[in-house]
């Protein structure tokens, strides 16, 4: 028996909602193993880096314990020459979370400098791991840390240096699941410093890692409307000027429009009308992105952005993935295109909405210095030649 389009829509939701669910749950299953595991190898990793750095140990140290270890505990696993290097490296790398806080770590506790004997206290110990926290640094992603495997945090220090970065793989990885290959594909990719400035919510609210990727490089924080001159219109500020008539003039310059957003992007219509649970949502200007095979809403405004615009922005998204989106399409994303913006404000904001948005700002040629506005005629003749 076939399914409409309606019901392949609703069946398509069901499957991600279920998925998600089970991933979470698996998620939560394994954290305390987890946290565990990654206590135990920040212990090793000190007491290694302890004995190692300072000449203690003499060459071959490292191989030579671990098998030691493989001939003691037949079976075990995670302790090769090279894990236990990398183990040494998570402590070292992570050293400001001994340094600056009572983190109880591992088994392993020195009681005598001299002797370098080490006591190891099972019961108690045991405890101390379950009560490992970490220190709520500025920004510290402390639920994140404890969720990735110690392979997800093996790469990220093998491959980024600056902590805010380290945070934002980190991140990443918790809240997308994320294989080791994955992680490694998007660092190799440098997704952090191509992700572009629009402030949004897409990493949060998009299906994958890699389509949030896709989505961040398909948009600009800012965009230049250069055809958009306000003193045509008898005003002095783009606020004077009705957000209908700025709108008309973009629809009469679409193709110059297009090209400002990029070459994917084709236009759907304006005043886009959607009849929904007896009510009529008009999206200001919507679009088609090929390359993210999403529906792309946009609400223009002339002013300053206020948060009212995100709350009626999720609601469009919502009838549009619900009554207009095809089973075959990505989400829609949303787009508040508005005169100016506080960046940090916006990030706080977007966080509490459960549609992938962004916020962007724009120039007219009002804006522009005199110099440009003059060139403004040659370079509509160059957008005609590509």
């Amino acid at each position: 028996m076939g399914t409409d389009n309606s019901l392949e829509s609703k069946y398509t939701i069901a499957v991600q909602t279920i998925k998600t669910a089970i991933l979470r749950s698996q998620y939560q299953a394994i954290k305390l193993v987890n946290k565990e595991q990654l206590a135990l190898y920040y212990g090793v990793g000190r007491y290694i880096s302890q004995n190692s750095r300072n000449g203690y140990w003499g060459t071959g140290a490292i191989a030579y314990i671990s098998n030691k270890l493989h001939n003691e505990l037949p079976g075990l696993r995670g302790f090769s020459e090279r894990n236990l290097k990398n183990m040494r490296t998570f402590y070292e790398e992570w050293l400001m979370l001994d340094t600056n806080s009572a983190v109880a770590t591992a088994e392993l506790q020195f009681i005598d400098d001299e002797s370098r004997n080490v006591s190891i206290d099972r019961e108690n110990d045991s405890e101390e791991i379950q009560q490992l926290q970490l220190p709520n640094f500025k920004d510290f992603p402390v639920e994140e840390f404890f969720k990735i495997g110690f392979t997800h945090h093996t790469a990220i220090l093998s491959q980024v240096k600056t902590l805010q970065e380290r945070y934002f793989y980190i991140r990443l990885c918790a809240n997308e699941f994320l294989k080791v290959d994955t992680l490694k594909k998007l660092m190799k990719e440098d997704i952090y410093h191509n992700q572009g400035s629009l402030p949004n919510n897409f990493i949060e609210k998009l299906p994958s890692a890699e389509f949030a990727r896709r989505a961040i490089l398909a948009f600009k924080d800012e965009y230049t409307l250069d055809f958009i001159n306000v003193e045509e219109f008898g005003a002095r500020d783009i606020e004077d000027v009705d957000e209908r008539i700025v709108e008309n003039k973009i629809v009469h310059n679409i193709k110059n429009f297009i090209m400002t957003f990029g070459r994917d992007f084709t236009f759907v219509g304006n005043q886009f009308r959607i009849e929904a649970l007896g009510h009529t949502h008009i999206i200001d200007l919507l679009f088609f992105n090929r390359e993210l095979s999403s529906l792309v809403a946009i609400e223009l405004k002339t002013g300053p952005f206020k948060t009212a615009y995100l709350g009626q922005l999720n609601i469009y998204l919502r009838v549009l993935d619900d009554f207009v989106r095809k089973p075959n399409e990505n989400p829609s994303i949303g787009i508040v295109l508005c005169k100016s913006a506080d960046k940090a404000y916006v990030e706080y904001a977007v966080r509490d909405y459960d549609k992938p948005m962004g916020v962007a700002i724009y120039k007219t040629a009002t804006d522009m210095p005199e110099r440009l506005r003059k060139a403004l005629p040659d370079m509509e003749e160059l957008k005609k030649l590509l």
